[in-house]
């Protein structure tokens, strides 16, 4: 039998402790519950937890396919960021080969762990533009705005006030989440807010209240109390009422439906990978995220009827959106070598004499490196960057064509817009990229670098996600068909050019010694470098791991899966709730949206609970 979730009353980490509630299963004992949620990751814990409170009267139950992991260095050690993905906490899905990309595979790394995603991403906590979020209900989605929204996500975080975030504009103070911009700020970081100030960038220390263009140092989720990762598992969930129950290590196969009527269904409960059933008087939500969300719906039998029959499932509910809609962010990095004088988040990698002392200054409480996560990012507009923008516009049009998607129009009118961001750029100490770290015995080994990171709000590219088997345990087929148009290769073209132009600008010019990556031999410096540009893209661009929209919160004939109420169509209380509701990818890093929307979703639970029978209250 595959072991429930045990909570431990106290969690420890490193020096630090954590209290945490104890919800427990057993499930041979429980075999109904009002609330049943799949998936305990970052919308999951959200939804999961403000049901438990909304409805104390209500029985909850949350199953996550991955193990609960509250004393994990790796996760909770803000840097050791990354160093879970590829693990035993990553569902290590990948895509389809990518013709656009010279048919490269890529990764796409999804939690697999109580916090889901939440527990291994970098931590980047920041908000698109209003527009971004009007255009939401713009889309047919009624109360899906940016104050709807922004009310929503300022209940997730308590914000640690800082002389780098000026105001109260769009920051939260009293959520289960705790923000805080990173205490550590490398020496060669300090660089970055002139240098973008010297291109015209103007600095913003407002950028959580709907204009995040511009320059600044930006939030983490990091708990500054003791420094360690806050995120769903250890934020959320223990905070939760004594009527949650959460059951880790364990799979749903499929959601189990009953006709109501010609055209409804309801659904009553799950059957786990076991065999398992499991009963639901209220509702089913899954949160189970943009990749396997869609597939649990095609396994329950809703979706487009060719995908499944070549999968052996019998259609229940024909819903052709189902799956449809992956769009993602896409990202190029350079590297720079930084003079001896510099110390870069490197050393880290070599010297274990030193990394072994800032471990230990981070569990004693002391500024350590290990408190790094990166704060130094700008976001901007093609003609903020100095880019061919009225070209760029020619080929998004080029790019949709005759498309009557509401989706590829509401994109074109973002890349219209010049308060809605098409480029983000990220500073972040320390070597990431392709090429890889120079390898031991190399003449750089043991040399530290920078690097930029830029990444493509807005690629016109759409792929999907569908499962081709019955069998719970075969990966889905995952082709997000990036690079697939000449406007998003363009424009990571412009983007990862922008980066050089920064690091060849005062101050941050006087920092390094030589281009790492790509470097002038890959790419010259001078002359006409475009075809070489073109193929360092199409060799290097990579996601950012911002999948959305295969669950799609749009009207049912233009492949909506959800209403504005998150019920997928043609059921009765069966709901989607995480990021593959998200009609339209916006800009910037996307948990702080996944938990609004989940925020958003149990208040419009409690409320239609409230209208049915009464007894809940919004919390």
């Amino acid at each position: 039998m595959v072991p429930a979730l045990l909570f431990a009353l106290v969690a420890v980490l490193g020096s630090s402790c954590i209290a945490v509630a104890s919800p427990v299963v057993d499930r041979a004992a429980n075999t109904a519950y009002d609330y049943i949620v799949v998936g305990g990751g970052t919308a999951g814990s959200a939804v999961a937890t403000r049901l438990s409170l909304g409805l104390p009267w209500a029985s909850i139950l949350l199953i996550e396919a991955g193990p609960s992991a509250l004393g994990e260095d790796r996760i909770n050690i803000p840097g050791r960021k990354g160093s879970t993905l590829g693990t035993v906490y990553d569902w290590n899905f990948t895509t389809t080969a990518q013709p656009g990309a010279k048919n490269r595979v890529f990764s796409v790394p999804r939690g697999k762990v109580l916090g889901g995603s939440s527990a291994l991403n970098l931590m980047t906590w920041d908000r698109a533009s209003a527009p971004e979020y009007d255009a939401w209900a713009d889309l047919g989605n009624p109360g899906w705005d940016w104050p709807s929204m922004i009310a929503a996500m300022k209940k997730v975080e308590t914000f640690t006030p800082s002389a780098h975030y000026h105001g109260s504009a769009g920051i939260g103070t009293s959520g289960p989440i705790k923000t805080v911009i990173n205490r550590f700020i490398p020496a060669q970081q300090e660089s970055w807010i002139p240098t973008l100030n010297g291109l015209g960038v103007p600095l913003n220390l407002e950028s959580l209240g709907g204009n995040p263009l511009g320059v600044m140092y930006q939030p983490s989720n990091i708990d500054s109390a003791i420094y360690n990762r806050s995120y769903g598992a250890n934020g959320y969930l223990t905070h939760a009422g004594s009527n949650l129950r959460v059951m880790a290590g364990t799979r749903v196969a499929k959601i189990n439906l009953k006709k109501q009527s010609k055209k409804s269904q309801v659904a009553t409960g799950v059957t786990l990978q076991d065999g398992t059933v499991i009963q639901a008087r209220e509702e089913v939500v899954i949160s189970a995220g943009s990749i396997q969300s869609p597939g649990l719906l095609e396994l329950s039998g809703i979706g487009r009827r060719s995908t499944l029959d070549a999968a052996g499932i019998s259609q229940v509910i024909d819903l052709p959106g189902v799956g449809e809609n992956l769009q993602d962010h896409i990202r190029i990095q350079t590297s720079f070598q930084l003079k001896d004088n510099f110390t870069s988040f490197d050393i880290l990698r070599y010297n274990t004499t030193f990394a072994d002392e800032q471990l230990r200054l981070w569990r004693t409480g002391e500024l350590s490196m290990y408190d790094y996560t990166g704060s130094g990012y700008t976001f901007m507009n093609w003609a903020a960057a100095g880019s061919n923008s009225s070209l760029l516009l020619s080929l998004a049009r080029q790019a949709v064509g005759t498309s009557t998607s509401p989706v590829d129009r509401k994109k074109l009118g973002f890349l219209s817009n010049p308060a809605i961001p098409q480029l983000e750029v990220i500073f972040s100490d320390g070597y990431t990229g392709v090429k890889g770290y120079p390898a031991p015995g190399t003449p750089l080994y043991g040399k530290g670098f920078f690097s930029l990171i830029a990444a493509v709000m807005h690629p016109l590219s759409r792929g999907s996600v569908h499962i081709h088997s019955s069998n719970l345990t075969v990966p889905p087929t995952i082709n997000p068909n990036y690079l697939s148009n000449e406007h998003d290769i363009q424009a990571a073209v412009e983007a990862v050019k922008y980066t050089r132009k920064i690091a060849n600008t005062a101050p941050m010019s006087s920092l390094w010694t030589a281009e790492y990556e790509p470097g002038a031999a890959a790419v010259p410096e001078t002359g006409n470098n475009d075809a070489q540009w073109r193929d360092f893209v199409l060799n290097t661009t990579l996601s950012i791991f911002h999948p959305v929209g295969t669950c799609a919160m749009l009207p049912r004939d233009q492949e909506g899966v959800v209403s504005p109420s998150l019920v997928v169509f043609g059921t009765e209380n069966l709901r989607v709730v995480d990021a593959s509701v998200m009609p339209v990818l916006v800009s910037g890093h996307v948990q702080t949206a996944v938990y609004g929307i989940a925020e958003r979703a149990a208040s419009i639970m409690v409320e239609d609970c409230n209208r049915r029978r009464g007894g809940g209250r919004l919390v």
